[in-house]
């Protein structure tokens, strides 16, 4: 049975080890900025997967990730050594995909707001012509004699 109170500290101390030594330890130029949004952590706490951002164009962001990439001993020992486990977890460093996702839910919330202003307008243009398709009032009543024939009971 895995300790899920345990592997959340875990995670939470990985984050910030992460953080401190790609601020402090890590010099490759290739690396832009970078924050660590996310650390999960298996229940066995054998395997740590750290997820990043990197700001900057499609090339600095490549850049970055092959600086991440042979950075990940320094890391994974600078894990070892604050995190005071028997066994050190392997890393796996992930580009975090938050802001391409909130970058596309923005537009699909423009263009579902353009949408609804456009039925807002289209509405009011019909309210104030009052325009009913038939007649005014569509039901059929009793008085309405001289449409029923003869035999027939309305």
């Amino acid at each position: 049975m895995s300790d899920h109170a345990r592997a959340r500290k875990v995670a939470d101390r990985i984050k910030v080890i992460v953080a401190e030594t790609l601020e402090r330890r890590v010099k490759d130029p290739r690396l832009g900025f970078v924050t660590v949004t996310d650390v999960r952590v298996t229940g066995d706490l054998q395997h740590a997967s750290i997820f990043y951002t990197a700001y900057g164009s499609d090339e600095e962001r490549e850049a970055t990730a092959a600086a991440l990439a042979s950075a990940t001993g320094i890391l994974r020992r600078e894990v070892g050594k604050g995190v005071g486990l028997r066994l050190t977890p392997s890393i796996e460093l992930l580009p975090d995909a938050v802001p391409e996702n909130a970058t596309h839910l923005d537009e699909l919330l423009r263009t579902a707001a353009e949408r609804d202003a456009e039925v807002a307008r289209l509405a009011a243009e019909s309210a104030s012509a009052n325009a009913f398709a038939g007649d005014a009032d569509p039901y059929k009543r009793k008085d309405d004699d001289e449409e029923t024939p003869a035999g027939d009971d309305a």
